[in-house]
C-alpha cells in the first residue's frame, strides 16, 4: 500500500499543478502591464509624431496629407529652432555637470552617520516629491521682478543695489532656469549615487584607513572608481529627464526674454499647440529622439567599458 502512494503520489501532485505554478505563465502575466504602458504611452505616440511629421497635420485641418521633409526643412530654416537646439544642449551639459557634483557631494553627506538625518534626508527629497508645476510657480514668485524675496535679501546685504530681474535677462534668465531645474533633480541622482556608496564593501574602506589614506586620497582612489558606473546610470537619467524637460521653462519664462531660454521640447509645444501647427510641432519633437538615443548608447556603453574595467 505503502508503495503504492508513493507512486500515486507525484503523479497526483502533477495533475494538481495549476497556472500559478508555471513559471513562464506568471513571467509573461507580470510583464503584460509594462508592456501595454510602453505600447499604449510611448510607442503609439511615437509613431503618431512620425507620422505627423512628414505630413501637414494642423489644428484647423486634421486632414493627413504625406508632404515629405519639407516640415523639416522648414524648421532648419528658422532661427529659432537653433538657438532653442543650442540652448537645449547648454541647458543639459550645465545642469547635468552641477546636478552630479551636487548629488555626490549630498550622497556622501547622507550616508554618514549624524544625528537627525533622517530630517536632511527628508529635505534632501522633498523637490522630487513636490509637483513640479506646483515647485516652479512658487519659484516664479521667488524670482519675481518686483516681490523676490531672494532680491530683497541680496539687498540688505549689500551685495546688489536694484533689483536683479532674474527671468527678464538673458543670462541670469538661463541661470536661474538651470538652477530650478538642477535643484528638482538632485534628489534622483543623490538617492541613485547614495545606492553605489552603500555598495562598495567594508574591507576596502578599512584597508584604507589602516593604509592611512586621508579623505581626499580616498575619495580620487576609491570612492571615485567604483562608483563611476553608478555616475553614469544618474547621468543618464538626468539627461533624458533634462533634455526632454519643458515644464520649468514654460512655467518660469515661456521660453523668453527674446527665446533666451528656448528649448527644443517648449518650441516643440509652442509650435505644434501654441500655434496650432502639429505637423512642425512633431517635427521638432521627433528631432529630439536621435539626439537622446545617441546620448543614452554613449553613456551606456562607457557604463559597460567601466565595469570591464
Amino acid at each position: 500500500m505503502s508503495s503504492r502512494g508513493a507512486v500515486a503520489g507525484p503523479g497526483a501532485m502533477g495533475r494538481r499543478t495549476t497556472l500559478a505554478d508555471r513559471e513562464g505563465f506568471l513571467a509573461s502575466l507580470f510583464l503584460l502591464p509594462a508592456v501595454v504602458y510602453i505600447i499604449a504611452l510611448v510607442a503609439i505616440p511615437l509613431l503618431l509624431a512620425l507620422a505627423f511629421a512628414f505630413s501637414d497635420v494642423t489644428v484647423g485641418d486634421p486632414s493627413f496629407d504625406w508632404v515629405g521633409l519639407r516640415n523639416f526643412d522648414a524648421i532648419f530654416d528658422d532661427p529659432v529652432f537653433w538657438r532653442a537646439l543650442r540652448n537645449t544642449l547648454v541647458f543639459t551639459a550645465i545642469a547635468m555637470a552641477l546636478t552630479v557634483v551636487v548629488a555626490k557631494a549630498l550622497a556622501m553627506i547622507l550616508v554618514a552617520d549624524f544625528r537627525f538625518k533622517w530630517v536632511v534626508r527628508f529635505l534632501v527629497l522633498l523637490p522630487w516629491t513636490t509637483p513640479i508645476a506646483l515647485s516652479a510657480v512658487a519659484w516664479l514668485w521667488m524670482l519675481d521682478s518686483v516681490y523676490s524675496p531672494i532680491d530683497w535679501v541680496l539687498r540688505e546685504i549689500g551685495l546688489i543695489g536694484s533689483n536683479s530681474y532674474f527671468l527678464g535677462k538673458d543670462n541670469l534668465a538661463m541661470g536661474s532656469v538651470i538652477a530650478v531645474h538642477v535643484w528638482r533633480i538632485v534628489p534622483l541622482a543623490t538617492v541613485i549615487i547614495m545606492a553605489g556608496l552603500i555598495s562598495i564593501p567594508g574591507d576596502i574602506k578599512d584597508a584604507a584607513a589602516v593604509d592611512g589614506a586621508r579623505f581626499w586620497r580616498r575619495l580620487w582612489e576609491i570612492t571615485l572608481p567604483l562608483t563611476l558606473p553608478v555616475i553614469a546610470v544618474a547621468t543618464l537619467f538626468g539627461a533624458v529627464l533634462t533634455f526632454t524637460d519643458m515644464t520649468t521653462v514654460y512655467i518660469l519664462t515661456r521660453g523668453g526674454p527674446e527665446n533666451a531660454t528656448q528649448v527644443l521640447p517648449s518650441y516643440a509645444f509652442l509650435k505644434g499647440i501654441g500655434s496650432g501647427d502639429l505637423a512642425q510641432g512633431a517635427a521638432i519633437a521627433v528631432f529630439l529622439f536621435p539626439l537622446l538615443l545617441a546620448a543614452a548608447v554613449a553613456i551606456l556603453r562607457s557604463v559597460k567599458r567601466m565595469e570591464t574595467f
